[in-house]
Protein backbone atom coordinates (compact mmCIF):
# COMPACT_ATOMS: atom_id res chain seq x y z
CA UNK A 1 0.00 0.00 0.00
CA UNK A 2 1.34 3.21 -0.73
CA UNK A 3 1.43 6.45 1.18
CA UNK A 4 -1.37 7.96 -0.41
CA UNK A 5 -3.36 4.56 -0.03
CA UNK A 6 -2.87 4.48 3.22
CA UNK A 7 -3.93 8.01 3.95
CA UNK A 8 -6.41 8.14 1.88
CA UNK A 9 -8.40 5.40 4.01
CA UNK A 10 -11.89 6.44 4.11
CA UNK A 11 -14.56 4.60 6.10
CA UNK A 12 -15.56 6.04 10.39
CA UNK A 13 -12.62 5.39 11.60
CA UNK A 14 -9.87 6.77 9.19
CA UNK A 15 -7.37 8.08 11.36
CA UNK A 16 -7.29 5.23 13.43
CA UNK A 17 -4.02 3.46 13.46
CA UNK A 18 -3.73 -0.32 15.43
CA UNK A 19 -0.73 -1.92 16.12
CA UNK A 20 -1.66 -5.73 16.39
CA UNK A 21 0.57 -7.67 17.86
CA UNK A 22 -3.05 -10.61 17.71
CA UNK A 23 -3.15 -13.91 16.02
CA UNK A 24 -5.47 -16.86 15.78
CA UNK A 25 -9.33 -16.16 15.53
CA UNK A 26 -10.67 -13.73 18.01
CA UNK A 27 -7.34 -11.15 18.39
CA UNK A 28 -7.23 -11.28 14.23
CA UNK A 29 -11.00 -10.84 13.82
CA UNK A 30 -11.15 -7.84 16.42
CA UNK A 31 -8.77 -5.71 14.54
CA UNK A 32 -10.25 -7.10 10.96
CA UNK A 33 -13.24 -4.95 12.03
CA UNK A 34 -11.49 -1.68 12.47
CA UNK A 35 -9.70 -1.96 9.51
CA UNK A 36 -13.01 -3.06 7.36
CA UNK A 37 -14.36 0.53 7.97
CA UNK A 38 -10.63 1.97 7.73
CA UNK A 39 -8.45 2.05 10.13
CA UNK A 40 -5.03 1.53 9.59
CA UNK A 41 -4.22 -1.77 11.40
CA UNK A 42 -0.82 -2.75 10.98
CA UNK A 43 -0.07 -6.46 11.85
CA UNK A 44 3.28 -7.42 13.74
CA UNK A 45 5.07 -11.20 12.80
CA UNK A 46 8.47 -12.37 12.58
CA UNK A 47 9.11 -15.70 10.36
CA UNK A 48 9.73 -17.14 13.93
CA UNK A 49 6.33 -16.48 15.44
CA UNK A 50 3.78 -15.63 12.78
CA UNK A 51 0.10 -15.66 13.38
CA UNK A 52 -0.76 -20.03 13.59
CA UNK A 53 -3.60 -19.07 11.23
CA UNK A 54 -0.85 -18.96 8.34
CA UNK A 55 -0.32 -22.67 8.87
CA UNK A 56 -4.14 -23.60 9.28
CA UNK A 57 -6.80 -25.15 6.48
CA UNK A 58 -8.59 -24.94 4.43
CA UNK A 59 -5.51 -23.91 2.08
CA UNK A 60 -5.91 -23.00 -1.41
CA UNK A 61 -6.22 -25.66 -3.65
CA UNK A 62 -5.17 -28.20 -0.84
CA UNK A 63 -1.91 -26.79 -1.39
CA UNK A 64 -0.29 -25.94 2.47
CA UNK A 65 1.83 -22.71 2.29
CA UNK A 66 2.10 -19.67 4.78
CA UNK A 67 0.09 -17.31 1.74
CA UNK A 68 -2.26 -20.15 1.25
CA UNK A 69 -4.53 -20.50 4.11
CA UNK A 70 -8.18 -19.12 3.55
CA UNK A 71 -8.50 -18.97 7.26
CA UNK A 72 -5.80 -16.59 7.67
CA UNK A 73 -7.31 -14.56 4.42
CA UNK A 74 -10.64 -13.70 5.52
CA UNK A 75 -9.64 -12.65 8.95
CA UNK A 76 -6.96 -10.34 7.95
CA UNK A 77 -8.57 -8.55 5.33
CA UNK A 78 -7.57 -4.48 4.42
CA UNK A 79 -4.67 -4.94 7.23
CA UNK A 80 -1.00 -3.88 6.44
CA UNK A 81 1.76 -6.53 7.45
CA UNK A 82 5.30 -5.74 8.91
CA UNK A 83 7.90 -8.10 10.36
CA UNK A 84 9.56 -7.63 13.26
CA UNK A 85 11.64 -10.17 15.85
CA UNK A 86 10.97 -8.93 18.80
CA UNK A 87 13.84 -11.03 20.56
CA UNK A 88 15.96 -8.23 18.95
CA UNK A 89 16.71 -4.94 21.03
CA UNK A 90 16.16 -3.12 17.69
CA UNK A 91 12.76 -4.97 16.90
CA UNK A 92 11.45 -3.91 19.95
CA UNK A 93 12.68 -0.30 19.66
CA UNK A 94 10.59 -0.34 16.13
CA UNK A 95 7.84 -2.01 17.86
CA UNK A 96 7.59 0.50 20.54
CA UNK A 97 7.91 3.37 18.10
CA UNK A 98 4.90 2.13 15.62
CA UNK A 99 2.86 1.95 19.21
CA UNK A 100 4.15 5.50 20.09
CA UNK A 101 2.69 6.48 16.14
CA UNK A 102 -0.86 4.04 17.13
CA UNK A 103 -4.22 5.07 18.98
CA UNK A 104 -4.34 1.68 20.05
CA UNK A 105 -2.33 -1.43 20.60
CA UNK A 106 -3.70 -4.95 20.43
CA UNK A 107 -2.95 -8.35 21.49
CA UNK A 108 -4.51 -11.48 23.08
CA UNK A 109 -1.50 -13.55 24.48
CA UNK A 110 -1.28 -15.15 27.99
CA UNK A 111 -0.77 -12.34 30.39
CA UNK A 112 2.90 -11.13 31.10
CA UNK A 113 4.18 -12.31 27.02
CA UNK A 114 3.83 -8.46 26.43
CA UNK A 115 5.42 -7.83 29.43
CA UNK A 116 8.57 -9.73 29.05
CA UNK A 117 8.91 -7.94 25.64
CA UNK A 118 9.26 -4.10 26.73
CA UNK A 119 5.84 -4.09 25.17
CA UNK A 120 3.36 -4.13 28.75
CA UNK A 121 0.99 -1.62 29.54
CA UNK A 122 3.08 0.48 32.10
CA UNK A 123 5.96 0.84 29.39
CA UNK A 124 4.40 1.96 26.04
CA UNK A 125 1.51 4.34 28.37
CA UNK A 126 4.69 6.12 30.05
CA UNK A 127 6.13 6.71 26.73
CA UNK A 128 2.06 7.29 25.17
CA UNK A 129 -0.13 8.14 28.08
CA UNK A 130 -3.14 8.63 25.90
CA UNK A 131 -2.67 4.57 24.03
CA UNK A 132 -5.59 2.24 24.39
CA UNK A 133 -4.04 -0.82 25.13
CA UNK A 134 -6.40 -4.01 24.72
CA UNK A 135 -5.21 -7.23 26.28
CA UNK A 136 -7.63 -10.19 25.84
CA UNK A 137 -6.50 -13.05 27.58
CA UNK A 138 -8.91 -16.22 27.84
CA UNK A 139 -9.39 -15.70 31.79
CA UNK A 140 -7.53 -12.28 32.08
CA UNK A 141 -4.98 -10.76 33.55
CA UNK A 142 -5.47 -11.22 37.02
CA UNK A 143 -6.62 -14.07 39.42
CA UNK A 144 -6.09 -17.51 39.90
CA UNK A 145 -6.52 -18.89 36.41
CA UNK A 146 -4.81 -16.10 34.23
CA UNK A 147 -2.04 -17.99 33.24
CA UNK A 148 -4.00 -20.67 31.75
CA UNK A 149 -3.41 -21.20 28.21
CA UNK A 150 -6.71 -22.46 25.62
CA UNK A 151 -8.41 -21.88 22.39
CA UNK A 152 -12.34 -21.69 21.46
CA UNK A 153 -13.19 -25.20 22.50
CA UNK A 154 -11.75 -24.31 25.62
CA UNK A 155 -13.62 -21.56 26.46
CA UNK A 156 -16.38 -23.29 25.21
CA UNK A 157 -15.83 -26.16 28.20
CA UNK A 158 -14.58 -23.32 30.76
CA UNK A 159 -18.03 -21.17 30.67
CA UNK A 160 -20.35 -24.50 30.69
CA UNK A 161 -21.29 -23.92 26.60
CA UNK A 162 -20.32 -27.74 25.78
CA UNK A 163 -22.34 -28.67 28.69
CA UNK A 164 -25.27 -27.46 26.98
CA UNK A 165 -24.31 -28.50 23.61
CA UNK A 166 -25.56 -31.72 21.75
CA UNK A 167 -28.55 -34.07 22.46
CA UNK A 168 -29.70 -35.52 25.81
CA UNK A 169 -28.53 -39.01 25.83
CA UNK A 170 -24.77 -38.12 24.15
CA UNK A 171 -21.66 -36.44 25.55
CA UNK A 172 -20.97 -32.82 25.18
CA UNK A 173 -20.09 -32.33 21.17
CA UNK A 174 -19.35 -28.90 20.88
CA UNK A 175 -21.14 -26.53 18.06
CA UNK A 176 -18.76 -27.60 15.02
CA UNK A 177 -16.81 -24.26 15.55
CA UNK A 178 -15.54 -22.11 18.02
CA UNK A 179 -18.27 -19.77 18.93
CA UNK A 180 -15.97 -17.69 21.36
CA UNK A 181 -13.32 -16.89 18.84
CA UNK A 182 -16.05 -15.83 15.84
CA UNK A 183 -18.43 -14.11 17.92
CA UNK A 184 -18.65 -13.00 21.03
CA UNK A 185 -14.75 -11.96 22.24
CA UNK A 186 -14.17 -10.07 18.83
CA UNK A 187 -17.51 -7.79 19.33
CA UNK A 188 -16.95 -7.54 22.92
CA UNK A 189 -13.69 -6.59 22.35
CA UNK A 190 -14.60 -4.03 19.69
CA UNK A 191 -17.27 -2.48 21.46
CA UNK A 192 -14.58 -1.99 24.33
CA UNK A 193 -11.93 -0.51 22.50
CA UNK A 194 -14.38 2.37 20.77
CA UNK A 195 -15.48 3.37 23.89
CA UNK A 196 -11.76 3.17 25.30
CA UNK A 197 -11.52 5.80 21.91
CA UNK A 198 -14.70 7.96 22.69
CA UNK A 199 -13.39 8.62 26.42
CA UNK A 200 -9.97 9.23 24.97
CA UNK A 201 -11.47 11.67 22.72
CA UNK A 202 -13.32 13.59 25.88
CA UNK A 203 -10.54 13.43 27.85
CA UNK A 204 -7.58 12.99 26.42
CA UNK A 205 -6.41 9.82 28.75
CA UNK A 206 -5.94 6.31 27.66
CA UNK A 207 -6.47 3.21 29.46
CA UNK A 208 -5.79 -0.77 30.03
CA UNK A 209 -8.85 -2.83 28.45
CA UNK A 210 -8.28 -6.34 30.28
CA UNK A 211 -10.78 -8.27 28.18
CA UNK A 212 -10.77 -11.89 29.65
CA UNK A 213 -12.40 -14.25 26.56
CA UNK A 214 -14.27 -16.75 29.10
CA UNK A 215 -16.52 -13.92 30.42
CA UNK A 216 -18.29 -12.63 26.73
CA UNK A 217 -18.80 -16.19 25.79
CA UNK A 218 -21.28 -16.59 29.11
CA UNK A 219 -23.72 -13.90 26.78
CA UNK A 220 -23.99 -17.56 24.64
CA UNK A 221 -25.85 -19.60 27.37
CA UNK A 222 -29.30 -18.03 26.89
CA UNK A 223 -31.55 -18.60 29.96
CA UNK A 224 -29.49 -21.09 31.55
CA UNK A 225 -27.98 -18.87 33.91
CA UNK A 226 -31.28 -17.03 34.74
CA UNK A 227 -32.59 -20.51 35.09
CA UNK A 228 -30.33 -21.28 37.84
CA UNK A 229 -30.81 -18.26 39.67
CA UNK A 230 -34.08 -17.82 39.72
CA UNK A 231 -34.88 -21.85 40.09
CA UNK A 232 -31.84 -23.21 41.26
CA UNK A 233 -32.21 -25.46 38.23
CA UNK A 234 -28.62 -27.00 35.90
CA UNK A 235 -29.84 -26.98 33.03
CA UNK A 236 -28.61 -29.84 30.46
CA UNK A 237 -28.05 -30.52 26.99
CA UNK A 238 -31.83 -30.78 25.26
CA UNK A 239 -30.57 -30.69 21.16
CA UNK A 240 -33.07 -28.56 19.04
CA UNK A 241 -35.86 -28.68 21.86
CA UNK A 242 -37.68 -25.30 23.06
CA UNK A 243 -39.48 -25.67 26.86
CA UNK A 244 -42.02 -23.78 25.43
CA UNK A 245 -42.65 -24.60 21.82
CA UNK A 246 -43.32 -28.20 19.32
CA UNK A 247 -42.37 -28.59 16.72
CA UNK A 248 -39.20 -27.01 17.26
CA UNK A 249 -36.29 -29.32 15.26
CA UNK A 250 -34.23 -30.06 12.27
CA UNK A 251 -36.76 -32.34 10.05
CA UNK A 252 -35.95 -34.78 7.16
CA UNK A 253 -36.43 -34.12 3.52
CA UNK A 254 -35.61 -35.09 0.03
CA UNK A 255 -32.57 -35.41 -1.29
CA UNK A 256 -30.97 -35.38 2.16
CA UNK A 257 -31.57 -32.36 3.21
CA UNK A 258 -33.06 -30.82 6.06
CA UNK A 259 -35.70 -27.84 7.24
CA UNK A 260 -35.93 -26.00 10.49
CA UNK A 261 -39.33 -25.45 11.68
CA UNK A 262 -40.35 -23.19 15.08
CA UNK A 263 -43.82 -23.22 16.29
CA UNK A 264 -43.76 -20.35 18.97
CA UNK A 265 -48.10 -19.95 18.94
CA UNK A 266 -51.16 -21.59 17.85
CA UNK A 267 -51.61 -20.10 14.93
CA UNK A 268 -48.23 -21.03 13.66
CA UNK A 269 -49.00 -24.95 14.08
CA UNK A 270 -52.09 -24.70 12.51
CA UNK A 271 -50.46 -23.43 9.66
CA UNK A 272 -47.78 -26.18 9.59
CA UNK A 273 -50.35 -28.66 10.06
CA UNK A 274 -52.51 -26.83 7.26
CA UNK A 275 -49.27 -27.43 4.77
CA UNK A 276 -47.64 -30.58 6.18
CA UNK A 277 -51.50 -32.23 6.03
CA UNK A 278 -50.92 -33.46 10.12
CA UNK A 279 -53.93 -34.08 11.80
CA UNK A 280 -54.65 -31.57 14.97
CA UNK A 281 -56.49 -34.26 17.01
CA UNK A 282 -55.24 -34.01 20.34
CA UNK A 283 -52.60 -31.48 19.48
CA UNK A 284 -54.21 -28.11 19.70
CA UNK A 285 -53.07 -27.42 23.12
CA UNK A 286 -49.37 -26.19 23.82
CA UNK A 287 -49.31 -28.38 26.90
CA UNK A 288 -49.83 -30.77 24.71
CA UNK A 289 -47.57 -30.13 22.11
CA UNK A 290 -44.63 -29.77 24.33
CA UNK A 291 -45.21 -32.69 26.55
CA UNK A 292 -45.85 -34.74 23.98
CA UNK A 293 -42.57 -33.67 21.36
CA UNK A 294 -41.29 -36.78 20.83
CA UNK A 295 -44.46 -38.01 19.01
CA UNK A 296 -45.12 -35.09 17.99
CA UNK A 297 -41.52 -34.69 15.64
CA UNK A 298 -42.06 -38.10 14.33
CA UNK A 299 -45.70 -37.18 13.08
CA UNK A 300 -43.72 -33.90 11.40
CA UNK A 301 -41.02 -35.83 10.56
CA UNK A 302 -42.97 -38.12 9.01
CA UNK A 303 -44.40 -35.36 6.45
CA UNK A 304 -41.61 -33.33 5.35
CA UNK A 305 -39.48 -36.39 3.85
CA UNK A 306 -41.76 -36.25 0.89
CA UNK A 307 -41.11 -32.48 0.26
CA UNK A 308 -38.15 -29.95 -0.88
CA UNK A 309 -36.25 -28.58 1.77
CA UNK A 310 -36.36 -25.11 0.51
CA UNK A 311 -39.69 -25.25 -1.07
CA UNK A 312 -41.59 -25.97 2.21
CA UNK A 313 -39.26 -23.35 3.68
CA UNK A 314 -41.05 -20.84 1.80
CA UNK A 315 -43.92 -22.22 1.64
CA UNK A 316 -43.90 -21.90 5.85
CA UNK A 317 -42.60 -18.16 5.67
CA UNK A 318 -45.43 -16.95 3.76
CA UNK A 319 -48.00 -18.57 6.45
CA UNK A 320 -45.81 -16.85 8.97
CA UNK A 321 -44.32 -19.84 10.47
CA UNK A 322 -40.65 -19.52 11.07
CA UNK A 323 -38.72 -21.93 9.09
CA UNK A 324 -35.23 -22.21 7.01
CA UNK A 325 -33.72 -24.93 4.66
CA UNK A 326 -31.01 -26.24 6.34
CA UNK A 327 -28.16 -24.40 4.12
CA UNK A 328 -24.67 -26.06 3.64
CA UNK A 329 -21.76 -23.97 3.02
CA UNK A 330 -22.17 -23.78 -1.16
CA UNK A 331 -25.84 -22.65 -0.51
CA UNK A 332 -24.56 -19.93 1.31
CA UNK A 333 -21.75 -18.90 -1.49
CA UNK A 334 -23.41 -20.20 -4.61
CA UNK A 335 -27.25 -19.54 -4.04
CA UNK A 336 -28.60 -17.44 -1.12
CA UNK A 337 -30.68 -14.79 -3.17
CA UNK A 338 -30.34 -12.27 0.39
CA UNK A 339 -26.60 -12.88 0.57
CA UNK A 340 -25.75 -11.77 -2.76
CA UNK A 341 -28.43 -8.61 -2.76
CA UNK A 342 -26.59 -7.02 0.55
CA UNK A 343 -22.94 -8.08 -1.37
CA UNK A 344 -21.68 -9.68 1.35
CA UNK A 345 -18.91 -12.22 -0.45
CA UNK A 346 -16.60 -9.81 -1.68
CA UNK A 347 -13.60 -11.21 -4.21
CA UNK A 348 -9.82 -9.77 -3.98
CA UNK A 349 -6.72 -10.75 -6.19
CA UNK A 350 -4.29 -11.80 -3.71
CA UNK A 351 -0.66 -12.09 -4.66
CA UNK A 352 -0.32 -15.86 -3.93
CA UNK A 353 -3.84 -17.47 -4.40
CA UNK A 354 -5.13 -15.13 -6.83
CA UNK A 355 -9.19 -14.40 -6.70
CA UNK A 356 -9.85 -15.20 -3.32
CA UNK A 357 -13.32 -15.47 -1.53
CA UNK A 358 -13.96 -13.12 2.23
CA UNK A 359 -16.44 -12.10 3.96
CA UNK A 360 -17.50 -8.53 4.07
CA UNK A 361 -19.03 -6.98 7.45
CA UNK A 362 -22.55 -7.99 8.03
CA UNK A 363 -23.64 -4.11 9.47
CA UNK A 364 -24.31 -1.12 6.50
CA UNK A 365 -23.74 2.36 7.58
CA UNK A 366 -25.73 4.83 5.49
CA UNK A 367 -22.94 7.34 5.30
CA UNK A 368 -19.87 5.94 5.92
CA UNK A 369 -19.97 2.38 4.97
CA UNK A 370 -16.63 -0.75 5.47
CA UNK A 371 -14.85 -0.80 2.17
CA UNK A 372 -12.89 -4.07 1.08
CA UNK A 373 -9.70 -2.78 0.06
CA UNK A 374 -7.24 -5.00 -0.02
CA UNK A 375 -6.62 -9.02 0.82
CA UNK A 376 -4.88 -10.30 3.55
CA UNK A 377 -0.96 -9.36 3.72
CA UNK A 378 1.81 -11.57 2.99
CA UNK A 379 4.17 -12.15 5.74
CA UNK A 380 5.91 -8.59 6.29
CA UNK A 381 4.61 -7.44 2.75
CA UNK A 382 4.53 -3.93 3.76
CA UNK A 383 7.32 -3.82 6.04
CA UNK A 384 9.38 -0.98 3.74
CA UNK A 385 6.15 1.37 3.79
CA UNK A 386 5.62 0.89 7.19
CA UNK A 387 8.82 1.88 7.92
CA UNK A 388 9.20 5.41 5.47
CA UNK A 389 5.97 5.95 6.29
CA UNK A 390 4.96 5.70 9.74
CA UNK A 391 8.23 4.83 11.54
CA UNK A 392 9.65 7.88 9.13
CA UNK A 393 13.30 5.50 8.30
CA UNK A 394 15.04 6.43 5.32
CA UNK A 395 16.20 3.81 2.88
CA UNK A 396 19.68 3.34 4.58
CA UNK A 397 18.26 2.61 7.87
CA UNK A 398 15.66 -0.20 6.70
CA UNK A 399 19.04 -1.74 4.32
CA UNK A 400 20.98 -1.06 7.91
CA UNK A 401 17.97 -2.99 9.80
CA UNK A 402 17.44 -5.91 7.30
CA UNK A 403 20.99 -6.50 7.39
CA UNK A 404 20.75 -6.91 11.38
CA UNK A 405 18.27 -9.50 11.15
CA UNK A 406 15.36 -7.25 12.47
CA UNK A 407 13.16 -8.14 9.70
CA UNK A 408 13.46 -11.56 10.25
Amino acid sequence: MSAGEAGGRRGPLAGVRIADFTWIGAGAYTTKLFADFGADVIKVESATRMDPLRSTAPFKDGVPGIERSGYFADRNSNKRAIRLDLKHPEGRRLARALIARSEVVANNFTPGTMDRLGLGYDVVSAERPDIVYLSMSMQGATGPDRGDVGFGLTIAALTGLLHLSGPPDRPPIGTGTNYPDHVPNPCHAAFAVLAALHHRRRTGRGQFIDLAQTEPTIALLGTAITDFTANGRVQGRVGNAHPLAAPHGAYPCLGGRWIAIAARTDAQWRAIAAELGLTRDGWDDPAARTAGRDALDDLVAAATRGREASGLADALQRAGVPAAMVARIDDLVERDAQLAHRGHWVRLDHAVMGRTLYNAPPMRLSRTDFEMRTPAPLLGEHTDAVCREVLGLDDDEIRRLRADGVFE
